[in-house]
């Protein structure tokens, strides 16, 4: 890695290999399928509908699981067929061995977790590839909500009053970097979407990213492996 969360050019980027549009798919979904290799034994924590997790299924013909909080998500998820089982990403966890999954993903959902760095341990122990997507709160619509009208930001992406969302360790993507240092996590590749979704351009330096990015996605392993 060339350059770190303070400076310098981001020297990852996934957007190049971007899958060709699928019908109905989401963007950051479309760059995580483009990261998980086909037939991969995964785990989706906090896999909400299982629109992903059927993604992954039906086009990279994954051995898939998930874990879901909420009984209307879970129940959603096992009309499409899917393997999914109500859980906490805060306490469920610890009960999965080491190495139990090529990839585990967690898709806009550890700003969400009450713990994230032991979340984000967790799933590098579980996992030998780990891909993480999260709304970036150093975005400049965020930034300038805060800075010209005093008030916690309400985005496309970011769509509930404070009094009402789920995020409670808001996080920039700078943040997100730094964290991955401390834990030593490798970035394998990465990418940043603007907010109309699209992929950010490899060239850009970092504070771009970090401005301008509405969301990033990172796949990570744990250095040493």
């Amino acid at each position: 890695m060339s350059a770190g969360p303070h400076g310098g050019t981001a020297p990852w980027s996934a957007a190049e290999g971007l899958p060709k549009e699928t019908a109905g798919a989401r963007v950051d979904h479309l760059l995580v399928l483009d990261m998980v290799p086909a037939g991969a034994r995964v785990l989706d924590i906090g896999c909400g509908d299982g629109a992903l997790l059927a993604l992954l299924r039906d086009r990279r013909g994954i051995d898939g699981r998930g874990i879901e909080l909420s009984r209307e998500g879970v129940n959603a998820c096992l009309a499409k067929g899917l393997p999914v089982i109500q859980g906490d990403a805060d306490t469920d966890l610890a009960n999965y061995p080491d190495g139990a999954f090529d990839v585990v993903v967690m898709s806009q959902t550890i700003q969400a977790t009450r713990q994230p760095r032991a979340v984000l341990e967790h799933l590098l122990r579980i996992g030998r590839h780990v891909v993480i997507s999260f709304p970036n709160f150093g975005h400049w619509r965020v930034r300038t909500e805060l800075a010209l009208r005093g008030r916690m930001p309400m985005t496309d992406l970011l769509p509930e009053a404070w009094y009402e969302t789920a995020n409670i360790h808001h996080c920039t993507i700078r943040d997100f970097v730094g964290l991955c240092r401390l834990l030593g996590a490798r970035i394998e590749t990465a990418a940043a979407l603007d907010s109309r979704g699209r992929a950010m351009r490899f060239a850009l330096p970092w504070w771009a990213w970090n401005l301008f990015g509405a969301q990033g996605v990172f796949l990570l392993t744990k250095e040493g492996r």
